[in-house]
């Protein structure tokens, strides 16, 4: 295993983790069996950076991984999140309280069955909250021994620097892959000029990239049949083409697609960990192996080269979603 420092904290992390949302939710059934294999072939493998969030399920990711945390607790770096709640009318909404994060905390604690928490993030910025009392609220944690380091997930770079100034972040979460770069304009500078890691998270496209995805074989609910990058057929024509050449180009490199998107975001920065989600063992195997994957110079312009010729990607979350991205 390679590693990589978690911004300015001192903690070497692998520098590939594991998202374990998808083991509970949006990409088809949950196979308990096959997780709990996978998060123990994980820790064989040294992908000892897990992370979860209280809403992924609901309520049963933090559950599921705690079977393998709990008898491994002093191998594993577990990351959780909080502020994701249901509005009047049962849709989703976010809580950046003070309030309703020190009942999620103890939430958390209670299902991972852990006494602390080695990063926790608020899972949103919430525009009704000031992230300063938000942060400020979630130190109070740091104080008390339940949480040893502070994140954000999707804040906008004045977010950053307000919360920074309250408590040191540690870690700042986003979508980063080839398709998705918005915090290239951005967000990795700031956190490379404040000493903050940067975890990117569906580095893969939600499996875009690795020219696999058969959207007529995707179950009812898995949710891609409702992402514009997957679901509008514009951008789906232009996405299977795109994905296709990706494909060429890295069977030319002789490794997978999945393993050249990878060593793309892990080649961005040294402050950049990526965290692949899967609840399979195989493709745990592959995402590890990109680590091996060497880019050059000419690779990199290669690959701009062949994303440029199928621009027409489609936004990364609907109108709705895209709403709760603080930018």
């Amino acid at each position: 295993m390679k590693y990589r420092k978690l911004g300015s904290t001192g903690e070497e992390l692998p520098a590939l983790g594991l998202g374990c949302m998808g083991m509970s939710q949006a990409y088809g059934e949950p196979d308990d069996e096959e997780s709990v294999a996978t998060l123990n072939l994980a820790l064989e493998l040294g992908v000892t950076f897990w992370d979860t969030a209280d809403v992924y399920g609901p309520y049963t990711n933090e559950e599921l991984i705690s079977r393998v945390l709990v008898p491994n607790r002093d191998k594993i770096f577990i990351a959780t999140k909080f502020g994701f709640t249901k509005n009047s009318e049962g849709g989703l909404a976010f809580d950046g309280s003070p309030a309703y994060m020190k009942k999620c905390i103890e939430g958390s604690l209670k299902r991972l069955n852990v006494d602390v928490i080695d990063l926790y993030y608020a899972h949103r910025i919430d525009p009704n909250v000031p992230v300063e009392e938000m942060v400020g609220a979630m130190s109070q944690l740091v104080k008390e021994g339940k949480v040893r380091y502070l994140g954000l997930s999707e804040p906008s770079a004045a977010s950053i620097r307000k919360a920074h100034a309250v408590h040191p972040i540690a870690a700042i979460q986003s979508e980063y892959s080839l398709l998705s770069r918005d915090v290239e304009q951005e967000i990795l500078t700031v956190c490379t000029e404040l000493g903050i890691g940067f975890v990117s998270f569906s580095p893969l496209a939600r499996g875009l990239v690795t020219n696999t995805v058969e959207m007529e074989k995707l179950p009812e609910n898995d949710t891609r049949k409702i992402l514009p990058r997957f679901q509008q057929e514009e951008h789906w024509e232009n996405n299977k083409k795109l994905a296709e050449a990706f494909a060429e180009f890295a069977a030319g490199k002789q490794c997978t697609p999945a393993q050249l998107a990878l060593a793309w975001v892990l080649a961005q920065g040294d402050n950049i960990i990526p965290i692949p989600g899967t609840k399979r063992r195989k493709y745990l195997q592959e995402n590890v192996a990109a680590l091996e994957v060497t880019l050059t110079s000419s690779d990199i312009k290669a690959i701009e080269e062949t994303l440029v010729k199928y621009p027409n990607v489609g936004n990364r979350y609907h109108e709705e979603a895209a709403k709760m991205v603080n930018r």
